[in-house]
């Protein structure tokens, strides 16, 4: 009976323990909100690893709650199109949990990512309460626009400093 009791504890420590990257071959899926100026929305991301402190992903974001905005001189412009709203980034990030020697279900991930709409970089921070399970935030500031031209208030959108939050699973 204590043989059985032990294994049983130990599984459920076992599975009650997460870590936040393990690796090559680590595969997280996180699911969000998008937030940022003039918008809320919901965003998806795709990370694979790549080797012991590195990995590469995607990320799709779609604004739902976008503000009326206004221009330069307070007059309401067009509610923002589709390719306004949406957008669509590649990543390649460094996790550096295990690097600053942090608790190990904790994951922080600076970055860089090049989307539809600008290059930029980003900072998360993933935490996982168990094995499968976890919460994640990021911050994202694009360095370049691709559109040199001055842009207009739809074309701002997803052209900004914003935020993600919500949920992250292991794959």
């Amino acid at each position: 009976m204590r043989i059985i009791l032990t294994l049983c504890s130990l599984l459920y420590l076992q599975l009650t323990i997460g870590q936040a990257f393990t690796g090559k071959g680590d595969v997280k899926f996180q699911i969000g909100a998008n937030l940022q100026n003039h918008g809320t929305g919901i965003m998806g991301s795709l990370d694979f690893g790549l080797g012991e402190n590195i990995s590469v992903g995607v990320v799709s974001a779609y604004l739902l709650g976008v503000e009326k905005v206004r221009n330069a001189e307070g007059k309401e412009v067009p509610v923002a199109k589709f390719a306004d709203r949406f957008d669509f980034r590649a990543r390649l990030q460094a996790n550096l949990g295990n690097v600053i020697n942090v608790d190990e279900r904790l994951d922080v991930y600076p970055g860089l990512y090049t989307s539809l709409k600008n290059f930029g970089g980003h900072l998360g921070v993933r935490y996982f309460f168990t094995y499968g399970f976890g919460v994640f935030t990021e911050l994202y500031v694009p360095f370049a626009k691709y559109n040199t031209d001055p842009l207009t208030p739809p074309e701002k959108l997803n052209n900004q400093v914003g935020a993600n939050i919500g949920v992250s699973f292991n794959i």
